[in-house]
């Protein structure tokens, strides 16, 4: 039977906490890595339903998207609903965890997820995380000894692009010098003029490895004070990030659009709105799965057609359309995030699929989203009171 430990281990394979934003909260709440794991329910929140769901399934794990504390506690007394909540799913033998940003981020992730649901293709991050520090080292080494010192680089972790490693470039040329008093040369004598035939190598590396990269150049060289220089590279985006660019397979309005996000995503009592011309052609869109305001600029820098998220305020939904932003489509915050939970459930069932570790898996379909009544607006054109007046229903 599979443990907490080995559940966690899958999971953070795929959602590594350290693409967490920094003032996010995830990984494991409460629970015993060495306790066994039959069955693991997925659910967007951690909340009294969701535990009393997990009791009756009898779950021994609970994985939530959003996190259950946010902000530093001093203590989880059942006083409160977050204290009741651990309490309850302590004493049920029920661990939980978290897989907040760094689900959003990753790849088939909260917002694949939900760029699925809608059917966008070619995907792209809106937000891209900064890539790697990269370096880059130039060493000149004597002909007979650059294939050595090129492995001695290889293995200290220079030259990997992407796939592929011992990346490096060299050109042929003419090293001289002049050793001085108290030198040891490797070639030459002191005093003397000398002219070596040598190689300019050149390799990239993460910047995290330029200690480790420059001992193994300085023990693998053969000259007692070997001429070399390290190069910041620009950082470039990575191929993660929030958010995510994609494209409709045909061009449709956004009245049909709205009606298409609609369909794809579970049912709300606020459903989905939208502030744009109905009639206008919607071909490119982002997509960002929770409240996703704070992308409003970089989706319309990006030039898409709508842009879908949700917890989208009035005066910030204003200023955009004023700004000739995007469409707008906003969706519940808990909506736009519940599609992830299949994939996450599926994923982590299939990774556990060997004998002795299988576990069952189920996704909580209980509406968290925390509106549950709606009434319709006045039909367009309505008389509207005056005041002191009351209206006709």
């Amino acid at each position: 039977m599979a443990k907490l430990a080995d559940v966690l281990n899958v999971l953070e394979q795929h959602y590594p906490p350290a693409t967490a934003e920094s003032w996010d909260a995830v990984g494991l709440v409460c629970g015993d890595p060495d306790a066994e794991v039959r069955r693991v329910l997925f659910a967007v929140d951690p909340v009294a339903v969701v535990a009393d769901e997990a009791i009756d399934w009898g779950a021994d794990l609970i994985v939530t998207h959003h996190p259950l504390f946010l902000r530093p506690v001093h203590g989880v007394a059942a006083t409160t609903p977050k204290g009741r909540l651990v309490h309850r799913l302590i004493s049920n033998g029920i661990a939980l965890y978290v897989a907040h940003t760094n689900a959003d981020s990753a790849a088939d992730g909260v917002n694949d997820a939900l760029a699925a649901a809608i059917g966008l293709r070619d995907l792209r991050p809106l937000s891209p995380h900064p890539g790697e520090q990269q370096d880059k080292l130039i060493v000149f080494v004597p002909e007979p000894d650059a294939g050595r010192v090129l492995d001695a680089l290889t293995a200290a972790g220079a030259g990997v692009i992407g796939n592929y490693e011992r990346c490096a470039w060299t050109t042929s040329g003419t090293g001289t010098f002049r050793p001085g008093a108290g030198a040891n040369p490797t070639i030459g004598r002191v005093g003397d003029i000398e002219e070596v035939a040598e190689f300019r190598l050149e390799m990239v590396l993460p910047r995290r490895l330029r200690a480790a990269v420059v001992d193994a150049l300085t023990a693998a060289h053969p000259y007692e004070e070997p001429a070399y220089d390290i190069y910041e590279l620009a950082a470039l985006p990575a191929s993660t990030g929030l958010g995510r660019i994609g494209t409709l397979e045909q061009p449709e309005t956004l009245r049909e659009f709205v009606r298409r996000v609609a369909g794809a995503l579970p049912s709300t009592v606020a459903g989905v709105r939208a502030a744009g011309d109905p009639d206008a052609e919607i071909r490119q869109v982002a997509i960002c799965g929770g409240a996703g305001d704070s992308f409003l600029q970089a989706a319309r820098r990006a030039g898409v057609d709508a842009y879908v998220t949700g917890d989208l305020r009035h005066h910030p939904v204003s200023e955009a359309m004023d700004d000739g932003g995007p469409a707008l489509v906003d969706v519940a915050h808990w909506a736009g995030e519940w599609p992830w939970l299949v994939r996450a459930a599926n994923r982590l069932r299939a990774d556990l699929s060997g004998e002795g570790t299988r576990v069952e898996t189920h996704v909580s379909v209980v509406p968290t989203d925390p509106w549950t009544l709606h009434e319709p607006s006045r039909p367009t054109g309505a008389a509207v009171p005056e005041e002191g007046t009351t209206a006709e229903r």
